[in-house]
């Protein structure tokens, strides 16, 4: 079921993550719970673009077009989508280096869960001031490496020292595709695919 772990994940994470471990959902249902969950930030982001304005701090707000903010929230709805597929593909490529034989499923259910609490940050976008972004970003992070320190063992079956090991280099897998989503977003902006202001 869609976002059926949501909760869990927030109030009492450890024994989610058994309860995911011990009920693992089909690749349909993992995938699902991506598609939702990355239309967070994507809506939430078109709607401060657009319509609210951001606040870089001093001036008045900035505006993209309708038209430039919906292009902008469609690259980053598939962005976030593929970063997350990626970021599995390599948790489960990984895996047998820490003697781990997790299926492609256990992978995606790992960093789709991890990946929930920055999809949610996207909520602060409605309120959009550089520094409220920022804070609420930087919490979002934090507590998604704690949820991926804390399920590695138990989704991929493997004690916690060996765990922290994987975990930690899962994280370094992810800053290195979150470095190459900005390199790309670099690149299309300037081929002419960047924001349209008001």
């Amino acid at each position: 079921m869609i976002l059926n772990h949501l909760l869990g994940l927030y109030t009492h994470p450890k024994q989610e993550w058994h309860a995911i471990e011990k009920n693992h959902e089909s690749l349909k249902s993992s995938l699902s719970h991506v598609l939702v969950i990355a239309l967070i930030p994507t809506i939430c982001s078109y709607i401060a673009t657009a319509h609210i304005g951001w606040n870089p701090g001093a001036g008045d707000p900035i505006f993209l077009t309708s038209q430039s903010a919906l292009f902008m929230s469609i690259g980053m709805y598939f962005g976030l989508i593929g970063g997350v597929l990626a970021l599995a593909y390599l948790a489960y490529w990984m895996a047998k280096t820490f003697d781990a034989h997790p299926t492609f499923t256990q992978a995606l259910e790992l960093a789709a869960y991890t990946a929930t609490p920055l999809f949610m940050v996207g909520l602060a976008a409605l309120y959009p001031v550089l520094w409220f972004i920022m804070v609420i970003g930087l919490v979002g992070l934090a507590y998604s490496v704690y949820l991926l320190y804390a399920g590695v063992p138990i989704i991929m079956n493997i004690p916690e020292e060996k765990g922290f090991i994987y975990a930690s280099s899962v994280v370094t897998a992810g800053l290195v595709l979150l470095v190459g989503l900005m390199a790309t977003s670099v690149i299309l902006w300037s081929l002419g695919f960047g924001p349209m202001y008001q």
